[in-house]
């Protein structure tokens, strides 16, 4: 009773979980059916062929599971194939619009990052001289970048320092591949579309595989295996910009000096650029004979303006080294003079 007292003061919503379920509905029984008797198979016996009138040659062995995968796994290859042999054949590079001009000014950049830009690419590989034509290949339907470009150098021997030194260089994260193009200067050529190419990721297991990344073989490491380039941990030189500096770390001064190189290297090779471009200008008239010599003395004097400007802050340095040496100089001669006041001081207070 006290139970039933304590309940009645609980909320609408605790009192709703007590509640007696429904009680369950009411269904009339099912009918019976008259369902058909179960007999043998004699009287289907007359149904079956006559083994002896019946060839079971023409119908084969039975097919195993891994049989059926094998014949479904050739027959996928040769419509794939039978594709390429049509491609292939209305496949000529020698009349792609979109081609540069010179093929053997012309450099293949492969694996490039999805996120890398023209502008950009342009400017990584402008180090190695101007470019004349630059093309990112995309794909023609959704228009997305395919992950490689063909660039054409405008003099043959920027070509040659990019193909040596751009191969494995790092844009955006990933080290590109940089070879020669292949399409129209190497007879008979096929692109990797086309079962051809130099790759040799894509052959078959692990055991076949080139686990490495890059045109080169791969490097050593540390401990004596061999490592791809592009699973190496270690940081590369081109990667950090040079040799990590050893001995004590260089000053400030030392740093001026070093900015102030750095700086009339780029002068003079922005320079001899400005230059081999005016060289290679047709439409520019030549220089006159009398205004060659003007050109040479401007030059020879920015180049002894330079030396004055250097002479100056070396100058400027030895002018401070003398002055303070001075103070030191006039600090000694001061302290015989303090030494005396002090004498005179204590002789008047005896």
């Amino acid at each position: 009773s006290s139970s039933f007292t304590m309940t009645k003061y609980l909320p609408p919503n605790l009192l709703r979980l007590f509640d007696a379920r429904p009680p369950l509905p009411y269904l009339p029984p099912s009918e019976k059916r008259n369902l058909p008797g179960y007999h043998g198979m004699s009287q289907c016996t007359a149904l079956f062929e006559d083994p002896n009138t019946v060839d079971y040659s023409k119908f084969g062995p039975a097919e195993t599971k891994e049989q059926r995968h094998a014949r479904k796994r050739k027959e996928r290859l040769e419509v794939e194939e039978a594709k390429i042999a049509d491609q292939l054949s209305t496949w000529d590079p020698q009349k792609d619009p979109s081609a540069t001009e010179d093929a053997y000014r012309t450099l293949f950049i492969g694996r490039l990052s999805y996120d890398t830009s023209e502008p950009k690419l342009r400017r990584e590989l402008e180090d190695y001289g101007p470019i004349k034509k630059l093309r990112m290949v995309t794909d023609t339907v959704k228009g997305k970048p395919r992950g490689y470009a063909f660039v054409e150098f405008e003099k043959e021997r920027d070509l040659l320092s990019a193909f040596k030194q751009a191969d494995g260089r790092k844009i955006d994260g990933r080290r590109i591949l940089v070879d020669v193009e292949r399409g129209r200067t190497v007879k008979g050529w096929r692109p990797r579309r086309f079962g051809g190419g130099l790759g040799g990721t894509r052959r078959g297991g692990e055991d076949m595989n080139q686990r490495w990344s890059g045109r080169d073989p791969p490097q050593t490491s540390q401990g004596g295996a061999d490592m791809p380039r592009s699973m190496d941990t270690r940081p590369a030189d081109r990667d950090r910009g040079g040799d990590r500096p050893r001995g004590p770390p260089p000053s400030d001064r030392d740093r001026d000096r070093e900015r102030e190189r750095e700086k009339e290297r780029d002068r003079d090779r922005d320079r001899d650029r400005e230059r081999e471009r005016e060289r290679d200008r047709p439409d520019r008239p030549r220089p006159r004979e009398d205004e060659r010599p003007r050109e040479r003395e401007r030059e020879r004097d920015h180049g002894s303006d330079r030396d004055r400007e250097r002479d100056r802050g070396g100058d400027r340095d030895r002018e401070r080294e003398r002055e303070r040496d001075r103070g030191s100089d006039r600090d000694r001669e001061r302290r015989p003079e303090r030494e005396r006041e002090r004498d005179r001081g204590d002789d008047r207070r005896r």
